[in-house]
């Protein structure tokens, strides 16, 4: 309260009272005039700004979500990054898990923002990587709102959709996964194995020698497997960025889940010798594991070499599925601007389960039936020689120590290497392989 205010109610020589009510009221507005803007707790300090919101809802409809919308079906994926018909599949089922994304009044009867609003502003900033309040002239929706729908809609794809499409392989999957491997020339492949650093821009000052290693910038590690067509199966994200992929891979769970017989159990035979667990390929710096291919650096041998190009041409599939997560959703090429390392983690897994939904929506023909990247692909090709089981049971204590030994065996890398090699030439000298 100002010395002026204080003054004025302890004078009491004032004799007319008119004059003197009205110096009260001059002092009141001075006073709250004065207040506004004083800090951020202030509630006075906060401007309200009339966004018109129903005009907003209703563009957005015109533009894209009507019978005969202004932007086609091609436009729509470009800019949202899916199609349509996945788009309203997302936001029904957001719609039906959290009430959030439902349109409701609030307490004055005001009409509040759609769930098409909320979900395009989240879209639109995990695509672009744009700024919250870049959105508030076409959504007409500010800039705090714009970053919590951000953070329900991640939190919700992955509470919904994480199960189905950041799961493991079933049968089914490792089934075409092993047809298109050994069309290939690598029978028993899963895929390829590889990390990622996203850069954390806002990250806390106290943090900043754990995460930040030889990109010399704080950053968050991703470890991911993808397949020849880019779907990630694997995908373990938070290890800080100090970690190289090797510790990165020991923290993971993508080998304890086949030490406890929760991971797909591969047979297939090479070159006459048999093997009971499937492979993903890598570059050099992970150790020689028997469920671990890598190339060979030096190659002296026409077989080597033909099996070093066809192998790092190979293991570009997680590169590939890299560049086109990044392509796709903007905000995990740039540097985080988030505070929080759980919010990142949804972000991350939140764009991964998109990418996974995208890929599953555009290889489906218009009979409704999957589409192969090839045309000659026959599942009953693989015949009933060489079953897939994924095991779901528990197991003792030895059979743990021992698949877990099974899987670290230098010699079973080494093995399994000269048969694929083998294998290899063989198919380029029939003209199977060129």
């Amino acid at each position: 309260m100002s010395n002026f205010f204080k003054r004025l109610l302890n004078d009491s020589s004032s004799s007319d009272e008119e004059e003197r009510n009205t110096w009260f009221a001059a002092a009141i507005e001075f006073e709250r005039q004065n207040s506004q803007g004083t800090g951020a707790g202030n509630r006075s300090s906060r401007q309200y700004r009339y966004r018109d919101r129903v005009s907003g809802h209703s563009r957005l409809l015109n533009n894209y979500f009507v019978e005969n919308p202004v932007y086609d079906e091609t436009l729509f994926c470009r800019r949202f990054r899916l199609s349509r018909p996945l788009f309203l599949r997302i936001l029904h089922t957001l719609q039906q898990h959290n009430d959030y994304f439902v349109q409701r009044r609030n307490a004055a009867n005001t009409v509040r923002l759609s769930g098409e609003q909320k979900m395009t502003a989240a879209l639109r900033m995990l695509a672009y990587g744009m700024s919250a309040d870049s959105l508030d002239e076409y959504v007409r929706i500010g800039e705090t709102t714009t970053i919590e729908c951000v953070k329900r809609f991640c939190q919700g794809v992955v509470e919904i959709f994480g199960a189905e499409y950041l799961r493991s392989p079933n049968a089914a999957d490792i089934s075409r996964l092993l047809l298109k491997a050994n069309q290939r020339g690598f029978p028993g492949m899963l895929g390829s194995l590889d990390c990622m650093h996203w850069a954390w821009k806002n990250c806390p000052a106290a943090y900043h020698g754990m995460y930040t290693g030889h990109v010399h910038r704080p950053t968050i590690v991703l470890e991911a497997v993808a397949s020849y067509d880019l779907w990630i199966w694997h995908a373990f994200f938070g290890m800080p960025g100090s970690n190289n992929d090797i510790n990165v891979l020991d923290a993971s769970n993508l080998f304890a889940n086949l030490q406890e017989g929760c991971g797909p159990s591969v047979n297939y035979t090479i070159m006459g010798n048999h093997y009971n667990m499937g492979y993903y390929l890598a570059d050099g710096i992970y150790p020689r594991w028997a469920t671990i291919v890598q190339s060979i650096s030096h190659p002296q041998e026409l077989a080597h070499d033909f099996f070093a190009k066809k192998h790092e041409s190979y293991r570009k599939d997680v590169e590939r599925a890299f560049g086109v997560l990044q392509t796709r959703f903007a905000i995990v090429r740039g540097p985080a601007r988030f505070w929080h390392h759980e919010d990142l983690t949804f972000i991350m897994k939140a764009c991964i389960i998109l990418h996974n939904m995208i890929i599953e929506d555009e290889r489906v023909d218009d009979n409704g039936l999957v589409a192969m990247a090839s045309g000659n692909d026959d599942y009953d090709s693989l015949g009933t020689d060489d079953p897939v089981e994924v095991s779901r049971g528990p197991i003792s204590f030895d059979h743990f120590m021992a698949t877990n030994r099974a899987i670290r065996d230098s010699d079973t890398h080494y093995a399994l290497r000269r048969d694929i090699i083998a294998h290899l030439w063989t198919l380029h000298g029939q003209g199977v392989i060129e």
